[in-house]
C-alpha cells in the first residue's frame, strides 16, 4: 500500500509539534509528511521575541528550537518560504507559492493540519503600512523591527510609541525602554492590561510610570504621521499627538483563517476555526486545526475564546500528532492563565474577570489582599496584591489576578489548578503549599486571598 500524505500549513509551534508527533507514531513507509511554511524559521519561541528585541536574549537562533535541516533529518518534507495560498476540500488539495521562485503548483493530502498561526491586530487606519511601524508576531517580524532600529540615527532622542497596553505591548515597551527609547503607551481602555479588571490594571498602570514609561489611557490612535521619506513621525490619537521614531503595535492578534474561510471551514465568534476535542476540525475527519488560528473551550466560562499562547500550540500539535501517527489524545480546554513582566513587575490572570463573570450570567463576590511574595521580616520582600473571584452562593472560585514583584507571578498556577478542578475557594484554604521564609509568608497570599473570599461569599449570603 502506498503511504498516506500529512500536509501541514503553518511550521511552527502546533504544525511541526504534530508533524513530529505523527512521525515518531509512523514511519516513512506509512506516513509522508509535506510541510509548508511561508517565513524563514521554524520551530521557535514567538513569546520570546521581546526579551530578543530587548536585549535578554542574545541572539535570534536562541529563540529557534528545532531547524528546518532538523525537521528534514527526521524525514519532514519541509518547505520553506512557501505559502499556501487555497485549499481544495472536496478535491483533498491544496495549492502552494514558492515565494522565491513565485512557481505555484497543487499537491494532494489524505490528511491535513492548519496551524496558520495569527497576525497582529493592523486596524485600517492611515500611515499603518509606513515604515517604521512594526507587528511583532513572527521572528520575521521581530528581526525588521531590529533592523529598522539600526537605521535610526544614534544620537538625539529616540522616541518608541508602543500602540496597545495588552500582553504583548508592556512587554515591547520594556523592550523599547532598555534599548534607550522613551516610550509612550497608548491604550484605548481605561487602563493597562485590560485582561485584567481596571482595580488591578490601576497598579500596572503606576508601575509603569514608576519606570519612566508615558502611558496615556483612553487613547484611540486615528492615523500615523509620516516625514518626506515615508517613515514615521507622529501618532495621532483623539488625545492628542506623540512622537514617534518608531511605533510598535501592541494591540493583540487575530486567528489567521483567511485561508480556512476562503475554503468554508467552520469558524467561531471570535474567528478562530472550530474543532472537536481531538482538535480535529468540525464535520471534516481529515482535517485538523492548532494553536493560535483555532478556538478553544474556557472551562470556567463554557464558551469558546481564542487564546494566542505557545504552551497551548504544542499541546494541541501533541494531541493532533498522536490522533493522526493512530495514538490517542484530546485537548480540554483551558481555563485562561497567562503571565507577564514589565521590568521587576509580575503580572498574572486565570480564570475570569469581573466582566467575563457578567457576560455568562454569574452572580460573584471579590475580595482583594495585600501581602508580600517573601515572609516580612525577610530579605527582599515586596509587595504584591491578589485578587479572587468567587461564584455568590456556592464559592466556586472562578478566577483569581496577581500584581506583585519578583515570585509573584507563578503563584497564579495554584489557581489555574484549581479552577481546573472545580474547588470552591473554602476548599483552597486547606491546600498544602509550600512554606519557607525565602519563598512565602507562612500563610500565602493566594491562601490569604482565599480566606477573605470565603468571608465574602458567607457575609453576601447572609
Amino acid at each position: 500500500m502506498a503511504a498516506e500524505r500529512l500536509v501541514v500549513i503553518g511550521g511552527d509551534a502546533a504544525g511541526m509539534s504534530a508533524a513530529s508527533q505523527a512521525r515518531r507514531l509512523k514511519g516513512p513507509d506509512a506516513l509522508e509528511i509535506l510541510a509548508f511554511e511561508r517565513g524563514h524559521f521554524t520551530s521557535y519561541s514567538a513569546c520570546g521575541i521581546p526579551y530578543w528585541v530587548g536585549g535578554d536574549v542574545e541572539a535570534r537562533d536562541d529563540l529557534i528550537a528545532r531547524t528546518p535541516e532538523e525537521h528534514r533529518e527526521r524525514d519532514i518534507d519541509l518547505r520553506m518560504r512557501t505559502e499556501v495560498t487555497e485549499l481544495d476540500v472536496a478535491g483533498q488539495r491544496v495549492k502552494a507559492l514558492d515565494r522565491e521562485s513565485g512557481k505555484t503548483y497543487w499537491t494532494g493530502f489524505d490528511k491535513l493540519v492548519i496551524a496558520t498561526g495569527a497576525r497582529p491586530v493592523r486596524p485600517a487606519l492611515p500611515g499603518m503600512d509606513a515604515a517604521g511601524v512594526h507587528g511583532v508576531q513572527t521572528l520575521d517580524d521581530g528581526q525588521a523591527l531590529l533592523d529598522s532600529l539600526d537605521a535610526l540615527p544614534s544620537e538625539g532622542p529616540r522616541r518608541a510609541v508602543v500602540v496597545g497596553a495588552g500582553y504583548i505591548g508592556v512587554e515591547m515597551a520594556e523592550a523599547m525602554l532598555k534599548r534607550g527609547f522613551e516610550v509612550t503607551v497608548l491604550n484605548r481602555g481605561e487602563q493597562p492590561m485590560a485582561t485584567l479588571d481596571a482595580d488591578m490594571g490601576r497598579l500596572v498602570h503606576e508601575a509603569l510610570d514608576g519606570l519612566g514609561i508615558t502611558t496615556v489611557n483612553g487613547a484611540a490612535v486615528t492615523k500615523i504621521l509620516t516625514g518626506p521619506d515615508g517613515r514615521v513621525t507622529e501618532v495621532a490619537t483623539d488625545a492628542g499627538t506623540y512622537p514617534a521614531d518608531v511605533v510598535v503595535l501592541g494591540i493583540g492578534v487575530e486567528p489567521e483563517t483567511g485561508l480556512a474561510r476562503a475554503a468554508g471551514l467552520p469558524v467561531g465568534p471570535h474567528g478562530g476555526l472550530l474543532t472537536d476535542l481531538a482538535m480535529r476540525v468540525v464535520g471534516h475527519d481529515n482535517i485538523w486545526a492548532g494553536g493560535d488560528c483555532v478556538e478553544v473551550l474556557d472551562l470556567v466560562a463554557g464558551r469558546t475564546r481564542h487564546v494566542a499562547l505557545g504552551t497551548h500550540a504544542n499541546k494541541h500539535g501533541q494531541v493532533i500528532g498522536s490522533n493522526i501517527g493512530g495514538g490517542y489524545g484530546t485537548f480540554p480546554g483551558v481555563v485562561g492563565t497567562a503571565v507577564s513582566k514589565v521590568c521587576d513587575l509580575e503580572i498574572a490572570r486565570t480564570g475570569l474577570r469581573e466582566k467575563d463573570a457578567r457576560a455568562v450570567g454569574l452572580r460573584y463576590v471579590t475580595a482583594t489582599i495585600e501581602s508580600t511574595q517573601r515572609a516580612g521580616y525577610y530579605p527582599g520582600a515586596k509587595p504584591m496584591t491578589v485578587k479572587m473571584i468567587a461564584e455568590l452562593r456556592t464559592g466556586r472560585l472562578l478566577g483569581v489576578q496577581i500584581v506583585g514583584r519578583e515570585g509573584s507571578a507563578k503563584r497564579v498556577d495554584v489557581a489555574a489548578v484549581a479552577l481546573t478542578a472545580g474547588m470552591t475557594v473554602e476548599q483552597m484554604t486547606a491546600l498544602d503549599l509550600g512554606y519557607a521564609p525565602p519563598f512565602s509568608p507562612v500563610w500565602d497570599p493566594v491562601l490569604v486571598a482565599a480566606r477573605k473570599t470565603v468571608a465574602a461569599v458567607r457575609g453576601a449570603g447572609s
